[in-house]
């Protein structure tokens, strides 16, 4: 357990330092957060691999250290351009270089690429001083919604072939909207979670749970079709019914789903990146309302 131990997200706990670079401490270590979370159904944990046969929890959190320089490139334009075309510009450049620092090492692996899309523009937004989440997410939006001019036409990614088999909005299609399964599902359900006494993992379970019981995960499409989404979503409101992971009747339900996620051979990725955004906002407001109480933050 002692790489455990150096890996662990508290291993990037913000220091001294401008604020894009505490953003970008931040989006590492909701990073490392997600793929430590235990048990996740379907998803890399500290368990195992899910129903994934490339990906483990310690090459996830190699990923999410290899991304660090690009998150905090992203926050360092956020505070710096105020034209939001010429920003949309230049994080999509930082992005694709993300997405190369990625695979670069992992070894050609996708770890995190829905991941540095969504993070990647958090991190722009909240670099002007915002620290509530529904104005982060809102600015994410709108930068969101702007064109590229350096993207490709088409990427060849399964989540972007899933979005336009099955007509679903995918990644693109939170972002665009302002991250609604992220202000709207996946923090209420963190905090009502914790406001019931559970513990900090139990909260982000729910939380993940939360958000497969109602999105259209294009990774659950990708590798599934809509008969997997539909078990996955059925699956996963059961979970919330029985009153979540803290109560008996809810981790039975959560084993059940697993069990079927890892039978059909799926796992809800789109899920876990909203649910690593969810971490970033708010860890962003808990971090903002404390430090810029100090005088320790410099935008």
């Amino acid at each position: 357990m002692k790489a455990l131990k150096l890996l662990d997200s508290r291993a990037c706990a913000v220091t001294a330092g401008a604020w894009p670079d505490r953003l970008a401490d931040l989006a590492v270590a909701a990073l490392i957060d997600e793929a430590m979370l235990t048990p996740k159904p379907g998803l890399v944990d500290l368990r195992g691999s899910g129903a994934h046969r490339d990906l483990h929890w310690l090459l996830m959190c190699h990923s999410a250290h290899a991304l660090r320089p690009s998150f905090a490139a992203m926050a360092q334009a956020g505070g710096d351009i105020d034209h939001l075309p010429t920003l949309r510009t230049r994080i999509g450049a930082i992005g694709r270089t993300a997405e190369s620092a990625m695979m670069a090492a992992t070894n050609g692996v996708n770890t995190h690429r829905g991941a540095i899309w969504a993070l990647g523009l958090i991190v722009t937004a909240a670099a002007n001083g915002d620290a509530a989440p529904a104005q982060v997410a809102a600015r994410a939006g709108a930068l969101a919604r702007l064109r590229d001019p350096g993207a490709p036409a088409v990427t060849g990614n399964k989540g972007e072939a899933a979005r336009m088999t099955y007509g679903v909005g995918g990644a693109r299609g939170q972002a665009e909207a302002g991250f609604p399964h992220v202000v709207d599902v996946a923090l209420p359900m963190l905090r009502a979670s914790r406001g019931r006494g559970n513990d900090e993992s139990t909260a982000r379970i729910d939380a993940l749970v939360a958000v497969i019981a109602s999105l259209d995960d294009t990774c659950l499409l990708a590798r599934g079709g809509p008969a997997a989404l539909s078990a996955a979503r059925r699956g996963a409101q059961a979970v919330l019914d029985a009153g979540g992971t803290g109560t008996p009747g809810g981790r039975r339900a959560l084993h059940a789903l697993e069990t079927d996620m890892l039978a059909r051979g799926v796992s809800p990725g789109g899920a876990a990146d909203l649910l690593a955004a969810a971490l970033l906002l708010d860890a962003i407001e808990q971090t903002q309302h404390t430090e810029w109480q100090h005088g320790e933050i410099a935008v």
